[in-house]
C-alpha cells in the first residue's frame, strides 16, 4: 500500500511517502512568512498549500493517482474518540470551519481529501487535537457552566505509548502511563488502556512550556484582560504562543535558553527551573490520577532533545516510575499508520458524527 502523509504546521508543511510500514521519502514545504501573510486564516491558505504539496509530487514524478490513500494531520473539530477516521463530507465541514476555533493542523485532512477525490481514494486524519476520551470525574471545574474538554497532542502521545506498550512486553489494552509531549506546547496526560483519560490543555492550564502561559491566577488574568480593554482572540494569542520561554525571555529555543544558562544568565535559569517544577508536578498530578500504578513515565517531544531538561524532570520524578525517553515525535508514521491499519482490516475507520454533547 501506498500512502501519503501530509502534516502543516504554521510556516511549513511535512510529506511523506510510506510503502507499507516503510517510509520512501519525506519532505518539508517552507512557506515564506511574506507569503503567509497574504491569508486572513489558515483556512484560506488551503489552495496554496494544496499546490505546494502537489509541486513536490510533480517534481518527484508522482502525482495523486500513484497512491492507494492519503491520510492528513487531524485538527480541531467536535471531541471524538481516538482512531483512524475516514474524511466524509461531515468531517470535511468541521474541519473547514474549525471547532470551537481554527487550527492550521485543520489542513491536513482538507488537502488529503483533496488529493484524494479525483480518483476516489480514500483519505483519512487519525487521532486529532480534539480525542476526548475523558472519564466524567475529570470533565467537572467548579462552576457547572464551565466543563473541561480535552485538546491534545494525541497523535504522537498515542504513538509513543504503542511504543512504549511494546518496549515493556505489556499490551496497550493492559498498560498504564503517564506521558508527557513537551513540544512547543506540553499535554501531559494520564494514558490508561490507551486511552487518554485526563490531561492538562495547554492553551488552559498545567506546566508553562516554551510558547504557552499554562495555567495562570484566574482573577489576575481577569484585571489585565479587562484594564487593557483585550478581546478574546488578542488574549487567545498572548496565552497560546507569546506566553512561557517566549513571554519571559524573549524565545521558544531551547537551545537558545540552554546557551544562556550556560554563560551564567540567571535569570533564563530560574525560568527554566520553573518550567521543569511545573512540568514534574503535572506529571505527579497524572500519576495520581492513575492511582500510582503506572508502568512508566514516558518524556517525548522536541523538549526531550535537551539532556539536561530530562536529568533535572528525572531528579524530580524518577521515584515515582520507570522513565522512558522518546525524542522529538512520531507523528508522520503514525498517521501512516493510522491509515495502514485500516487498510489491513486490523481496525474498521470511524465515522465522525460531530457534536457529543459536552
Amino acid at each position: 500500500m501506498r500512502i501519503l502523509v501530509i502534516n502543516p504546521g504554521s510556516t511549513s508543511t511535512k510529506i511523506a511517502s510510506f510503502l507499507n510500514d516503510r517510509e520512501l521519502w519525506r519532505e518539508t514545504i517552507y512557506h515564506p512568512e511574506e507569503e503567509l501573510s497574504r491569508f486572513k486564516s489558515f483556512i484560506d491558505q488551503y489552495e496554496y498549500r494544496v499546490k505546494s504539496v502537489l509541486d513536490v509530487l510533480k517534481r518527484r514524478g508522482e502525482d495523486p493517482s500513484f497512491y492507494d490513500a492519503f491520510v492528513g494531520r487531524g485538527g480541531i473539530v467536535d471531541p471524538v474518540e481516538g482512531g483512524t477516521y475516514l474524511i466524509t463530507s461531515e468531517l470535511l465541514a468541521d474541519l473547514k470551519r474549525g471547532k470551537p476555533w481554527e487550527h492550521v493542523s485543520n489542513l491536513g485532512g482538507l488537502i488529503a481529501h483533496e488529493l484524494a477525490k479525483e480518483k476516489s481514494l480514500p483519505a483519512f486524519i487519525v487521532d486529532p487535537v480534539s480525542v476526548d476520551e475523558f472519564e466524567e470525574v475529570a470533565r467537572l471545574t467548579g462552576l457547572p457552566f464551565v466543563k473541561r474538554r480535552s485538546l491534545v497532542h494525541a497523535l504522537n502521545i498515542k504513538a509513543v505509548s504503542r511504543k512504549a506498550a511494546k518496549e515493556i512486553g505489556k499490551s496497550l489494552e493492559d498498560s498504564k502511563f503517564v506521558v508527557a509531549h513537551l513540544g512547543g506546547g506540553f499535554s501531559i496526560a494520564a494514558v490508561k488502556g490507551g486511552r487518554i483519560i485526563d490531561v492538562n490543555v495547554a492553551n488552559d492550564m498545567g506546566p508553562y512550556s516554551p510558547e504557552r502561559s499554562g495555567g495562570l491566577p484566574p482573577l489576575s488574568l481577569i484585571r489585565y484582560v479587562s484594564e487593557r480593554g483585550l478581546s478574546f482572540t488578542e488574549t487567545r494569542r498572548i496565552l497560546g504562543g507569546r506566553g512561557g520561554l517566549k513571554a519571559y525571555l524573549g524565545t521558544a529555543d531551547m537551545r537558545e535558553v540552554r546557551r544562556r544558562i550556560n554563560e551564567g544568565d540567571s535569570y533564563a535559569d530560574l525560568i527554566y527551573r520553573g518550567m521543569v517544577y511545573q512540568v514534574a508536578k503535572e506529571i505527579g498530578a497524572m500519576a495520581a490520577v492513575l492511582g500510582g500504578e503506572i508502568d512508566a513515565i514516558v518524556l517525548t517531544g522536541g523538549v526531550t532533545y535537551d539532556e539536561g531538561f530530562i536529568k533535572d524532570i528525572k531528579e524530580y520524578i524518577g521515584w515515582l516510575s520507570k522513565v522512558m525517553v522518546f525524542q522529538g515525535e512520531f507523528e508522520m508514521e503514525a498517521l501512516a499508520s493510522g491509515a495502514l491499519r485500516v487498510l489491513r482490516g486490523e481496525e474498521k475507520a470511524r465515522i465522525y458524527k460531530g457534536e457529543r454533547g459536552f
